[in-house]
């Protein structure tokens, strides 16, 4: 049998496992190691076997843990309680201003955390159920949580794009400036849309009521410290290793180092903080490391039947498709996947066939990986089984039905398809911070 049909048969069976819901790492690892062995026998073995030795080997793995543990120190501690009173303040008085403050508050979580799912839990907590309390729309208020989140795995420190570095053997600091502009674009689209949604439609967002607005000058800036905190942690992780003073891991410990010294200093850092964080901190990071694992082990044995020179040859020489075809092609299949599958699984997935064809086909990696990011966080919440649609449903309350959180994405999913175009349009939106900084 040829090894095209073989690589065929390896991917349709991965995918026949998740669809019977299987664990993401069982099902990659089993047939990845199944197929090395049918293949090439007892030794084939070591082909997954090499490549989940040399991920336990690479050095810069120790950053995922450390970035987890910083969002959740911050996270359970109830920071972001003291973010989202400093946004209420400022922001309250706008029509729309409370949405408007939550996009903000997204920012931020985003640069303390990484996850989306942070994010989403942070503001269905927290925000939406304020927004509801002061007369917001709820199908606005609901769209505007899902889509904030989603600015969670594109704006530094994005565990996301680190993990797409592990896999795709990319400087994980460029990529993580490459989300930057995108991301804080993304986030101005989304205030554009809603500030203006608010001014035709007022009875969405009322502002705060006279008595709530009239706070002392001396309590708005004194507030406004909440929001220097997290800017610091960031900037206290950030600036040394963009400017070469620390590595990425040492950076990564210094991020959750400052997160644990925050807590302490607000004199939230009790033993239930503490342990909650470092119990969520272990179970996420031995998600990661399990199907990392898995996803190396797949993507070897692809390697090996030359799977990716197949699909360009069946794609160029065949079918006789264009790059930037072949690239949307890409990006429509992460939007099929995404209604049954998250972000990490997709990229493990497709990663053995996807980032070397993307090379192969002359597009920047760390471009590619701003748009894998974007377009997974469209899947995430798109109809009928986006992932983020059940999370949000899972943690709204009574009121908001499936429905209403189905409706409530739409606007901001033709935003971010908008912001997708732009970037694919001009790569330098995403290349441009890189290259200021590192020079390439």
């Amino acid at each position: 049998m040829p090894y095209e049909y073989i690589a065929i048969f390896m991917f349709t069976s991965m995918m026949m496992l998740l669809f019977t819901g299987q664990r993401v790492f069982g099902a990659i690892g089993a047939v990845g190691s199944l197929a090395a062995v049918l293949l090439w026998g007892v030794g084939g073995a070591d082909i997954p076997f090499s490549a989940a030795i040399g991920l336990m080997n690479w050095y810069p793995l120790l950053t995922l843990p450390m970035f987890i543990l910083m969002g959740y120190v911050l996270s359970e501690s109830k920071i972001a309680d003291d973010l989202y009173r400093m946004f209420h303040v400022w922001m309250g008085p706008l029509n729309g201003g409370l949405a408007l403050g939550t996009i903000g508050l997204m920012v931020l979580i985003s640069a303390m955390n990484g996850l989306s799912v942070a994010g989403m839990a942070i503001g269905a907590t927290i925000a939406l159920p304020e927004l509801l309390k002061r007369g917001y729309d709820k199908i606005m208020v609901t769209g505007v949580i899902q889509a904030g989140s989603s600015l969670g795995i594109l704006v530094p420190p994005s565990v996301v794009l680190v993990l797409y570095a592990m896999i795709a053997r990319q400087p994980v600091g460029q990529l993580w400036l490459a989300g930057v502009v995108p991301g804080l674009m993304m986030a101005a689209m989304f205030m554009i849309y809603i500030a203006i949604r608010c001014a035709i439609q007022p009875q969405l967002g009322p502002a705060l009521p006279e008595e709530e607005r009239n706070v002392p000058l001396a309590e708005k800036l004194r507030l406004l410290s909440a929001g220097i905190l997290p800017l610091a942690i960031f900037a206290a992780m950030m600036v040394p290793f963009v400017n070469g003073w620390t590595s990425l891991v040492e950076s990564s410990a210094i991020g959750a180092l400052t997160a644990i010294l925050a807590a302490v200093f607000k004199r939230r850092m009790t033993y239930e903080v503490f342990e909650n964080s470092i119990r969520k901190t272990l179970f996420i990071s031995c998600m990661f490391m399990w199907i990392i694992l898995a996803a190396l082990g797949f993507g070897a044995v692809f390697d090996g039947l030359g799977a990716v020179k197949a699909i360009e040859n069946l794609f160029i020489g065949q079918m006789h498709l264009e790059p930037w075809m072949v690239l949307v092609l890409m990006q429509l299949s992460f939007l099929i996947m995404g209604t049954f599958l998250d972000d990490t699984a997709m990229l493990v997935i497709v990663a053995p066939l996807y980032v070397p064809l993307v090379a192969l086909l002359g597009f920047d990696l760390i471009w590619y990986g701003v748009l894998y990011t974007i377009t997974t966080q469209i899947a995430y919440m798109t109809p009928p089984f986006g992932y983020n649609l059940f999370l949000m449903r899972a943690m709204a309350p009574p009121e908001i039905g499936l429905r209403d959180i189905y409706r409530s994405i739409f606007p901001f999913v033709g935003v971010m398809i908008l912001a997708l175009a732009i970037v694919m349009l001009f790569p330098e939106i995403a290349l441009w911070l890189p290259g200021q900084v590192y020079g390439n």
